[in-house]
């Protein structure tokens, strides 16, 4: 059975539990769903899987929720992380959207010496994260992490992390030639992609990151992409070779 409203909550699910949801929920439910007591619909997380649950009571700025029986097993997901340099809002408010649809489990913005966005509102992130997990069937929502300077990223980051740098200068190996190998030699694990501002990288940036162990830089084709559309281009390449994208077909439009 599947419900048509699907809504991320971070408390425990399990049969016969009754939860409370906030204040902004119960309005979306009651005043744009227009829902009402009885109504039935799912509630994930990536801890317990998906629920179906029922509108026990609904008033205005409150609702509360019984979990009635699981509809689908907690699954692991692939380990694919999105490294990016904040883009104006319209556009990074897409790019949070879509690096959800197609399994980013990080969403972390780095600063680099170009990067014209100098604020990130990570709460929005994080809202357009949720509700594009709610929306493509997903039991996970990325973890939106907060602004970090370039290289101190880099002096931080964990070493068993292979991270796909978009280098659009330079020398760089096809990203489907690095991923293709990846791929024969079964090495999913953990890994990353990294787009740069829509100034590009400088290059003393990407001199010090091909210095890096992990680091691996990548071009995504002879054409000049925008920051979102490499970012995009990157995760689906990565999924489509090492991913869930290498499974059975799920899609179907969400229209």
């Amino acid at each position: 059975m599947r419900t048509e409203t699907r809504l991320y909550v971070d408390d425990d699910l399990d049969q016969g539990l009754e939860i409370g949801l906030d204040r902004a929920r119960a309005h979306y439910l009651r005043s744009v769903l227009r829902l009402s007591p009885g109504a039935d619909l799912a509630v994930f997380n990536a801890r317990d899987g998906e629920w179906r649950a029922r509108i026990d009571g609904l008033g205005k700025g409150w609702c509360s929720l019984e979990v009635l029986e699981r509809l689908r097993e907690p699954v692991p997901e692939p380990d694919i992380w999105l490294v990016f340099a904040p883009i104006k809002r319209a556009r990074i408010d897409f790019l949070a959207e879509k690096a959800t649809e197609l399994g980013a489990a990080v969403l972390q913005p780095v600063m680099t010496r170009f990067t014209a966005v100098s604020r990130v509102n990570t709460e929005r992130l994080a809202a357009n994260a949720r509700e594009a997990a709610e929306q493509c069937g997903r039991l996970s929502v990325p973890e939106v992490r907060p602004p970090a300077d370039l290289m101190a990223l880099m002096a931080a980051w964990p070493r068993e992390r292979r991270l796909l740098v978009c280098a659009e200068a330079g020398p760089a190996r096809p990203i489907g030639a690095v991923l293709g190998e990846a791929a024969r030699e079964s090495a999913a694990g953990p890994w990353a992609v990294m787009t740069g501002p829509e100034g590009g990288y400088a290059e003393s940036e990407l001199d010090a990151l091909r210095q890096l162990p992990f680091v691996i830089p990548v071009g995504l084709g002879p054409r000049v992409l925008r920051a979102d559309t490499a970012a995009l281009s990157a995760l689906a390449s990565w999924q489509a070779q090492l991913g869930d994208g290498r499974g059975r077909p799920i899609w179907r439009s969400s229209d």
